[in-house]
């Protein structure tokens, strides 16, 4: 399965966050995170002291531009049942040179353990930038409840926090 879309970012982008592959929602969505229990959106909203939680593509497209944030997914292409990350195998992995030249990305972060994994396999060798791990958003990630994940992403995220207009 290829990647149905394309990154978000533009010249101002100052962080990137990574997750792995779009879900069988965001596919049919169209767009990152879009699955309804995904806590991605309420989370960027909550860290960029947005005034409400962007709910068209276009004004989650906005959030993120208006604070820096670049977001993509590590893939490109992979074999993957359902939404399930652990099902993940055959990895091409996305080619993050297109973000990272024409932004200036001081940071990266990986939404959940296996963006990080497959990140250190397959991207960082040849962009010799780290990545700083966070965990998932994923409604499949229930041993963190919304609470416990905005204190997580709070204490490594400051840099949204800090940028946001």
């Amino acid at each position: 399965m290829l990647h149905p879309f394309e990154p978000v970012f533009d010249k101002h982008s100052l962080i990137l966050i990574l997750a792995t592959f779009p879900s069988e929602k965001s596919r049919k969505y169209g767009f990152f995170y879009g699955h309804p229990q995904n806590r991605f959106w309420k989370l960027l909203a909550l860290l960029t002291k947005s005034e409400k939680i962007p709910e068209s593509i276009e004004e989650k497209k906005t959030l993120l531009l208006k604070n820096g944030i670049a977001l993509w997914d590590v893939i490109y292409s992979c074999d993957i049942k359902g939404s399930s990350d652990a099902s993940i195998t055959n990895v091409v992995p996305n080619d993050l040179s297109k973000i990272l030249e024409c932004a200036n990305i001081q940071r990266i972060y990986a939404n959940g353990e296996k963006a990080y994994r497959i990140y250190m396999k397959y991207c960082y060798k040849n962009i010799g930038k780290d990545i700083i791990k966070l965990p998932s958003t994923s409604p499949a990630n229930a041993s963190y409840n919304f609470a416990r994940l905005r204190d997580e992403w709070e204490k490594k995220v400051n840099a949204i926090v800090q940028h946001g207009s």
